[in-house]
């Protein structure tokens, strides 16, 4: 079983020589046939240069992707996904938080049968009122609305079998919803406390504004996941509902008509009818486009709604398809 570590890392010039450290001897002292994928994201300091050369020292382990600008830690991910060769996947930050020695424990959860293996903080090492208030918080949102409670989905370290995120395309701080898109390929999921240490080089990237761009991604996960193949249903039902109202309004004008003599034209009410009836016509209309278009993109590329893990007794193999339905329709992709 070949294991992918993949670390982003940003502006790390003085935990990096000490994490490559950790690596190496967690790696060779454990046996594992593993590669380490150093993705750069834009950084401003020597963090280029050592990934360079950590790759040209031992090519065979270090791998090494420098991006252009910074693109922000979930493009660095999906950038080490797409590359990574492992049958294992192991996402990891680069600040030396999460220790490199933890991965065994992930790795050995993973052969009592699960797809995912989920990192938790539980003794975390954070400022209470600004990191760890604002992410148990989150934590109790996302389990809520994605239907997967666990108890940090902040924490990078976490193991995915390759099979079960094959395909996932990544957007905004999407990054931490990825074992909700794993739950959705049918995997078997669980968390696993890991040791979290305190920073002591180099300074967060984190803040608080990082939150709200959490709550927004997470909006978009959910309506991906309930109606990424019949947004119709969204549209369709909220505009019913405006067009209800509508019409409620627009019978309020009528009875205030005929018990109180109120002219329809003088009544606030008649331009409530009206605008929320318009309103509810252009949702539905705009959920009848949203179908059509989900519709182009599965047909036009022959993609189909539903995922196949065997087939038993049919001749012929079922239509190849690995990618979630759910996980790939983005407004990018439209």
């Amino acid at each position: 079983m070949k294991i992918s570590l993949i670390i982003p890392c940003f502006n790390e010039e003085e935990s990096l020589p000490l994490l490559i450290q950790e690596i190496d001897a967690v790696i060779d002292g454990e046996g594992l046939d593993a590669e380490v994928l150093l993705i750069d994201d834009g950084s401003m300091d020597a963090t280029p240069d050592l990934i360079r050369k950590a790759s040209r020292a031992r090519p065979e382990r270090y791998k090494g992707i420098i991006f252009r600008r910074n693109h922000g830690q979930t493009a660095a991910m999906l950038a080490g996904m797409d590359h990574a060769s492992g049958d294992v996947l192991v996402p990891l930050d680069a600040d030396l938080q999460n220790p490199p020695s933890e991965i065994p424990k992930l790795l050995a959860k993973l052969e009592e049968g699960y797809d995912v293996v989920s990192g938790w903080r539980k003794d975390r090492q954070d400022k209470a009122l600004t990191r760890k208030l604002p992410s148990r918080m989150a934590n109790w949102l996302i389990g809520k609305i994605g239907g997967l409670p666990l108890h940090d989905y902040g924490c990078s370290l976490k193991a995915y079998r390759r099979e079960v995120i094959q395909g996932v395309r990544l957007y905004g701080e999407m990054h931490r919803f990825i074992p909700i898109y794993a739950k959705w390929q049918g995997a078997r999921v669980t968390e696993l406390p890991v040791e979290h240490r305190a920073r002591a080089l180099g300074t967060s990237k984190y803040g608080l504004n990082r939150t709200f761009k959490v709550l927004l991604d997470l909006l978009t996960v959910k309506f991906l996941g309930d109606y990424g193949q019949k947004p119709i249903y969204f549209f369709g039902g909220l505009g019913m509902f405006l067009c209800g109202l509508g019409t409620l309004s627009a019978i309020e004008t009528l009875v205030e008509k005929a018990l109180w003599g109120v002219k329809v034209h003088t009544n606030p009410f008649i331009i409530l009818a009206v605008f929320l009836f318009i309103v509810g016509v252009q949702a539905i209309m705009m959920g009848l486009l949203a179908d059509l278009q989900m519709r182009t993109f599965y047909e036009s590329q022959d993609k189909r709604t539903y995922l196949v893990l065997e087939t038993c007794g049919l001749d012929g193999e079922a239509p190849e398809f690995t990618e979630s339905p759910t996980q790939q329709f983005s407004p990018e992709d439209a």
